[in-house]
């Protein structure tokens, strides 16, 4: 799940200055990926590096992946610089895209204290999820970079195998999360994603390739029957369970393929209000699409 930077490779690196990225329509232009491909397939390890990132989100046991950039953020910064080579090995993996036309490539996440806590940039738990759970081309893969984590110690980070978590359910549950009963969420000014998708069922497809539709805010905001809710319940209750917890240190580059596993976020402390704004935690988040027509076992392939 950890992958760390070679010490050499983290000196090639840093010594790199890639050219901005251009985009094409929301994503960076092929010309661009090439261009970073070729600059950092000349440094040493990088190949298995890469290799290795993709294993650890398509193997067999795999679906997340932390790539440990520490040493890169503390030599540059979160300049320009460092997000192009994050920005390079997330390229590795899928096609970067940006599903939100009024926002960058990357998307920050911060602190705000007066949001709804269960948000992204809230201050509270933020339950399981896979993002965008209510179009009908959701990304297939969500990666978040840490710029700062909670000076206080809170907000781990968390994840959990969503069909391991359904594998565990009764048949009924089952077959009541395959049922289109589910809503979430709005839908507005989106780009590459689809359509809205309302409503929606749970378990969307195969249980070894299809999204786990899930989303923990809809128990509360969404007119569910008492079996559609008490079936997606149980999966709640899976999902904490099979549970795995990190906290993200600065530098560090979360990778989640949204196939597999869902995300979320514990509380994070208390005394957020005295914490000065630009000392709070801070993401940045990039979104991935598999190439057109790849099997979930081909997501980590390069195209």
């Amino acid at each position: 799940m950890f992958i760390d930077i070679p010490s050499e490779l983290e000196t090639a690196l840093a010594g790199l200055s890639l050219p901005p990225w251009e985009l094409d329509g929301s994503s960076p232009a092929q010309t661009t990926v090439e261009r970073y491909r070729t600059e950092l397939a000349a440094t040493p390890q990088f190949k298995e590096i890469s290799a290795a990132l993709r294993h650890a989100l398509t193997g067999e046991d795999g679906g997340h992946a932390v790539l440990r950039l520490g040493g890169l953020a503390k030599a540059l910064g979160s300049s320009d610089r460092f997000l192009r080579l994050a920005t390079a090995f997330a390229a590795e993996v899928a096609v970067p895209f940006s599903p939100f036309p009024r926002w960058p490539l990357w998307k920050d996440i911060g602190v705000k204290i007066d949001k709804d806590p269960g948000k992204s940039s809230g201050i509270g738990y933020n339950a399981f999820h896979m993002d965008l759970v209510n179009a009908t081309l959701p990304p297939d893969y969500t990666t978040l970079l840490c710029v700062r984590s909670d000076p206080l110690g809170g907000g781990l980070s968390i994840l959990s195998d969503a069909h391991a978590a359904v594998a565990r359910l009764s048949e009924d549950s089952r077959a009541l999360l395959s049922e289109p009963a589910y809503h979430y969420g709005t839908f507005f000014d989106l780009h590459g994603v689809g359509e809205e998708y309302k409503p929606f069922p749970v378990l969307d497809g195969s249980t070894s390739e299809g999204f786990v539709r899930f989303t923990a805010k809809m128990l509360e905001r969404s007119r569910l029957d008492h079996a559609h809710a008490d079936a997606a319940r149980d999966l709640a209750k899976e999902l904490v369970r099979g549970q795995v917890s990190f906290m993200l240190q600065p530098g560090d580059y979360l990778i989640v393929n949204q196939r597999r596993f869902l995300h979320g976020r514990e509380a994070l402390h208390n005394g957020q209000e005295a914490v000065p704004v630009g000392d709070r935690r801070l993401l940045l988040q990039l979104f991935l699409r598999a190439p057109a027509g790849a099997s979930s076992a081909e997501f980590g392939q390069r195209y």
